[in-house]
């Protein structure tokens, strides 16, 4: 118990680490885009938005590839590692062309459909340069998975590191256009974006060299071209529990938005803050997540029944840790922490009472977010999204219903009861499994099955 759990933290904080250096890379950059007006902010805010909905599509890709490759090592499989690579690299080329060209061709009015004047424009300009560079996106996504899915988390890590630290510089320089340089504006954010991407990608890539699978030169290299289309198809069913997961919680987070509209502008801004004030501690669920579902997938793939019990405890384990520390500091810390980010006290109040109402939650969703890492590694990806999905429904319900008698307090409530119907759910639907033979959703046999989300077969999974 001991060392998986030793092994989990040491995947999970250098992907922590890399999720933590976005967030401040994000945060940093608004704030270089809202010198330039309101308009400005709308058209970052709204290509920033753009960009989430297409990353549960990514998401599937990313998160499948590092699940079959995990699984391969697991199984001493190099031949499916190498054709594993080949796909992943296939199927980046592929997702990239499929969402960038129709974006590209469509952005004046995908821009147009939820801006006007000033602000639409600004935004056309900035999908102008984001869209031609989404390959970009994409292929770092995969090449972080395919180290991975080969157990190394530090590197992607560094990678994340550099690629925000140049975001850092170039922001600035090409947004306000300091001394000789122009001010390029809103297109220079995207500029900034594309650049720090493209050095960190080439960097990646002259580093996956020396971490060929299976004889392959990183690229996909020796492995032939057999077996490389069901490959592929295996990467996108291990990965597609993932992006449902992602899709569906983007949406409902939209729709919880609009509930909390109507209780006026002091009650979005509190939410807003409280929202980003969370993201620094479920951001460790998810890192967690990532590691869960590395471990689970090379466990899987060599069998190892007694390891995959032991893994889904220490995972649950660390979890319900992480989850009860971010619930007492929700609790806590919520008047101080909306202090430091506002003065105006309708606002504040509103923060308060989201970050106190979030440490009812905070404690299953972190068990459900790290568990799903194991469950979803080991081919049970069908019954957690069930979970998720009426758990989310769950949420919103609760928040609308509650919302008459309790005002903004009720919506602040409904994540709890969704993350508490999620967790009753996937315990229940895991339940059968377990008294199959399987743990957790885990089979222990073991075997090479290729079909994660059947009930009977073991398959792998992802970041």
């Amino acid at each position: 118990m001991r060392s998986q759990s030793r092994r989990l933290t040491a995947l999970a904080a250098p992907v922590y680490a890399e999720l933590l250096s976005g967030v401040v890379a994000s945060v940093i950059g608004a704030l270089w885009v809202a010198g330039l007006g309101g308009s400005a902010v709308a058209a970052v805010t709204l290509a920033g938005t753009v960009e989430n909905l297409l990353l549960g599509l990514v998401l599937v890709v990313a998160s499948g590839t590092s699940v079959r490759l995990s699984h391969a090592f697991g199984a001493g499989d190099h031949a499916e590692a190498a054709r594993t690579t080949r796909a992943a690299w296939r199927l980046c080329a592929a997702v990239s062309a499929a969402l960038a060209v129709p974006g590209f061709l469509l952005r004046d009015r995908l821009a147009g459909a939820f801006l006007d004047g000033e602000a639409a424009a600004q935004a056309a300009g900035y999908l102008t340069v984001a869209f031609p560079a989404f390959a970009l996106f994409v292929g770092q996504r995969v090449a972080d998975e395919l180290f991975k899915g080969a157990g190394d988390t530090r590197t992607p890590m560094r990678i994340a590191l550099l690629s925000n630290a140049l975001l850092l510089v170039l922001d600035p320089l090409l947004i306000l256009g300091p001394g000789p340089l122009p001010a390029l504006g809103v297109p220079g954010a995207a500029l900034a974006l594309a650049l720090s991407r493209a050095i960190a990608l080439a960097v990646t890539l002259r580093l996956r060299r020396p971490h060929a699978a299976g004889g392959t030169d990183g690229t996909g290299g020796t492995g032939g071209t057999d077996g490389v289309g069901a490959a592929a198809l295996r990467i996108l069913r291990a990965g597609a529990p993932f992006g449902l997961d992602f899709t569906a919680r983007m949406a409902v987070g939209t729709a919880q938005l609009a509930l909390v509209a109507g209780f006026g502008v002091a009650a979005v801004a509190g939410y807003g803050l409280g929202y980003r004030v969370l993201l620094v501690v479920t951001m460790a669920f998810y890192a967690l997540r990532q590691a869960a579902a590395i471990e689970a997938a090379r466990l899987t793939g060599a069998g190892e029944g007694a390891a995959l019990r032991t893994l889904h405890r220490a995972t649950g384990r660390l979890a319900a840790l992480l989850g009860a520390v971010a619930a007492v500091l929700s609790a806590t810390l919520a008047v101080p922490l909306a202090a430091l980010f506002t003065e105006d006290r309708a606002v504040a109040a509103q923060s308060v009472g989201f970050l106190r109402s979030a440490a009812l939650y905070l404690l299953p969703y972190a068990l459900v977010v790290a568990l799903g890492g194991v469950h979803q590694a080991a081919g049970a990806g069908r019954p957690l999204v069930v979970s998720v999905l009426l758990g989310l429904g769950a949420q919103l319900a609760a928040s609308a219903a509650l919302s008459g008698p309790l005002g903004v307090s009720g919506v602040w409530l409904g994540p709890a009861v969704g993350a508490g119907v999620q967790l009753a759910l996937l315990a229940a639907l895991t339940r059968s499994r377990r008294s199959r033979g399987a743990v957790g959703g885990v089979c222990q046999s073991g075997g090479h099955g290729t079909h994660p989300g059947r009930a009977a077969d073991p398959a792998p999974a992802r970041r």
